[in-house]
């Protein structure tokens, strides 16, 4: 009974090969180059419109937010 557990097990039929695991990492790094570089451009966009805002408030086109924050140039 107990010299069964320590008896070789015939290795699965369907083992990854080389070549499968090396198309999962191509495909895992595709799909998290793609995320990475769609959370970027979001990110990149909203960088931009805060730089633009902040701006346009500066040389006076849109009126401060809160009244003691009036930014200005002399």
């Amino acid at each position: 009974m107990i010299g069964n557990r320590f008896k070789k097990l015939p290795p699965p039929p369907d083992w990854a090969t080389k070549e499968d695991v090396q198309e999962m990492i191509d495909a895992a790094i595709r799909k998290h180059n793609r995320n990475a570089s769609i959370i970027s451009m979001c990110v990149g966009w909203v960088v931009l419109a805060l730089f633009a805002e902040g701006l346009l408030r500066l040389i006076g086109v849109i009126p401060p937010l809160f009244p003691w924050l009036n930014l200005t140039i002399q």
